[in-house]
């Protein structure tokens, strides 16, 4: 259980498993989480933002806030499911062209642990440069559930029939206590 009031940041990609990352709401506040959904500008387009919304009773942030907006609690962990191919990648180059994208650059150096869940098939996951991203993020701390007992990806066009077993639950189980 965490200390109350912890505040996770749930960054959420455009991929699959999207639209139940209410699952994962639902999973961190039954562990004592307040939850903040961040999307990536093209995840908006997969999510429920009304039904997440009311589930954590914060607005789902894609963008940076105007100065006039209130700031949101600072996060104290960081998980991102699911984790696209470009996000991870970004990620690792420390890229930070989107709202999500600039929380990411700045955890590491501000100790705020991170766990990423990706949703990739074989074909992007055997590439070298997701290869290189991942031991990049892996050498500054990051975890990366990807691998036997993670995440496996699948066959390229298998992504819809692995949605159902999505291991949103192996982020939690992986963030410090």
């Amino acid at each position: 259980m965490t200390e109350p009031g912890k505040v996770l940041y749930v960054i959420v990609c455009a991929a699959g498993p999207a639209p139940d990352v209410g699952r994962l709401v639902t999973l961190a506040q039954d562990a004592g989480w307040t939850v903040q959904i961040i999307a990536t500008p093209s995840a908006l387009d997969f999510i429920d933002v009304g039904q997440l919304e009311k589930q954590t009773g914060r607005p789902v942030r894609s963008r940076y806030r105007k100065p006039h907006e209130p700031k949101p609690p600072r996060a104290d962990a960081i998980v991102v499911a699911p984790a696209t191919y470009n996000t991870v990648n970004k990620f690792a180059q420390g890229i930070a062209d989107t709202y999500a994208l600039g929380l990411l650059s700045e955890a590491p150096g501000l100790g705020i642990p991170v766990v990423v869940l990706p949703f990739v098939n074989t074909a992007l996951a055997s590439r070298v440069p997701f290869q290189r991203s991942v031991a990049a993020l892996r050498a500054e701390g990051v975890r990366v559930l990807l691998g036997p007992g993670e995440f496996q990806p699948g066959p390229p066009s298998s992504g819809a029939e692995r949605i159902d077993s999505y291991p949103w639950s192996l982020t939690l189980e992986n963030l410090p206590h």
